[in-house]
């Protein structure tokens, strides 16, 4: 097992990660609400929340939800999660290279970058899978745009990465452009895997990730080829 612990760069970050850290905060109170929900109304209150405010494909592609305004899930399905290990790698990964693609675009081009890859994620996930009723939830979609952009703007990173087995442990550093490629190669064979899966059966949205990583390319090349340069210098 392992998990990223942090980042390395030629350049310091130059500013606290505001936006990062507000995101990783809403997910945390999301997340102590859905505990409050188990353990007042059990796990039938929490599955209506779930179906409340998570993203059910089939709702969209039908157009109709006894929920909320249907489209408002796309954001709302970004800040909940199914469980303790879903939170808690997400929002690692998060803290990990959040912090340094926010000071690369700067607060505001930073917070619709996320915003935008949890959206086309979603969309990802719908094109994939459309007629499922499954609510689709978690941050991991936006979080696959964010390793995407530092992968674009910070190529030449390292990450260093804590391995654990039992009571071993060892920290070591890999390249960024190592780690996030196998992460997407990963993602990319168990989404093609999944095509075959049935339905119903829940699990990771694989779709998810591929397209909040592609957005994430593709926004993130244009900032540093268009956006960067004419409206949104760095500082």
């Amino acid at each position: 097992m392992f998990a990223p612990v942090g980042t390395e760069e030629i350049e310091p970050r130059r500013s606290f990660p505001a936006v990062t850290a507000v995101i990783v905060a809403i997910n945390i109170i999301f997340f102590l609400y859905e505990i409050f929900i188990l353990l007042t109304d059990g796990s039938q209150g929490l599955n209506s929340f779930f179906n409340t405010f998570g993203l059910v494909p089939a709702d969209i592609t039908s157009g109709k939800s006894e929920m909320l305004p249907l489209y408002s899930t796309f954001l709302t399905s970004m800040f909940i999660h199914a469980g303790l290990l879903h939170i808690l790698s997400n929002m690692i990964f998060l803290a990990v290279f959040g912090d340094n693609v926010e000071d690369m675009l700067g607060p505001i081009p930073y917070m619709i970058f996320y915003l935008l890859c949890g959206i086309i994620a979603a969309l990802a996930q719908i094109a994939a899978d459309p007629g499922s009723t499954i609510p689709n939830v978690g941050a991991s979609g936006a979080i696959a745009g964010v390793l995407a952009g530092y992968l674009v703007l910070l190529p030449t990173g390292t990450v260093r990465l804590f391995i654990f087995f039992g009571f071993f442990y060892h920290i070591t550093k890999v390249p960024a452009l190592l780690f996030i490629l196998v992460w997407f190669v990963i993602q990319l064979f168990s989404g093609v895997a999944s095509l075959g899966a049935v339905a119903e059966s829940g699990g990771v949205a694989y779709w998810a990730h591929i397209g909040g990583f592609l957005a994430g390319i593709l926004l993130a090349f244009l900032y540093k080829t268009f956006m960067r340069r004419h409206l949104f210098p760095l500082h």
